[in-house]
């Protein structure tokens, strides 16, 4: 029965991904000529785009806090919480200063278009359950990260399908720690409402928070672990944060 409930929402979504291909010929171009620099802009063009008019589409609320914390240039990794699907359109509709691809699950590749497009935007695809194939990814990561691209990664491994966020894995910041580029740490709060809370696609409010940059140059091993702690604390933080904050705009509209 969700399934039929959810054939229009999914038609939706694969009108939306239509849109992205205003930007294929650029983005593939500049790939093929080696400038990155309009690769980059053509990527975070069709991720601005396609975000805003899904969350549009649903009648979803968008709600940023610490938009002055935007990095201007790359490249940088962003570590974030992975509450549902809805994270990926939250994620590229809030964070639109620079291109940033996605380390994902490789079964995201395999859908339709979708998959095109989850590669096209510089991510790494990884499979969660093999170790070796996972450090690849992570090297993988690190090769992108010195060509000069962004990515995010979700230290969980996997969707918290609700409000409490998993532990995070320490191997996930060797994205950052091994290439010397500043994390953004980033909290998200709400999007699991979107689908994984009924198993029906609707619309929405999402609140993103974006926290202070974190150096990672010449940190020692010790320095190291104490970063990842930090960073967990602060995406963790910011996650209790607007729950608090969505909770008590339930309570005063229910006033």
């Amino acid at each position: 029965m969700k399934i039929i409930r959810n054939i229009p929402g999914f038609f939706k979504l694969y009108t939306t991904l239509k849109r992205l291909n205003e930007y294929k010929s650029e983005i593939e171009d500049a790939k093929a000529k080696g400038d990155v620099e309009r690769e980059c802009r053509n990527i975070l063009m069709a991720e601005t785009v396609w975000s805003r008019d899904v969350l549009n589409m649903f009648g979803s609320e968008l709600v940023v806090h610490g938009e002055e914390n935007l990095p201007q240039e790359g490249p940088v990794v962003y570590i974030a919480n992975h509450q549902g699907y809805a994270d990926i359109i939250a994620y590229t509709a809030s964070l639109n200063t620079i291109q940033f691809g996605f380390v994902a699950k490789d079964n995201l590749g395999k859908i339709p278009i979708y998959g095109e497009w989850i590669r096209r935007i510089r991510s790494v695809l990884i499979k969660r359950d093999d170790p070796r194939a996972s450090l690849k990814a992570i090297d993988e990561g690190i090769e992108l990260i010195n060509q000069g691209f962004s990515l995010m990664i979700f230290p969980e491994g996997t969707r918290s399908k609700g409000p409490d966020p998993g532990d995070f894995k320490r191997g996930a910041f060797k994205l950052a720690v091994k290439p010397e580029v500043p994390i953004i740490p980033v909290s998200v709060f709400g999007s699991y409402k979107m689908y994984e809370e009924t198993g029906i696609l609707k619309g929405t409010r999402i609140d993103v928070m974006i926290h202070p940059r974190v150096e990672t140059k010449g940190l020692s091993r010790k320095e190291e672990k104490q970063l990842c702690l930090d960073v967990e604390k602060t995406v963790k933080d910011g996650i209790a944060k607007l729950r608090e904050l969505q909770n008590s705009l339930k309570d005063d509209q229910g006033k």
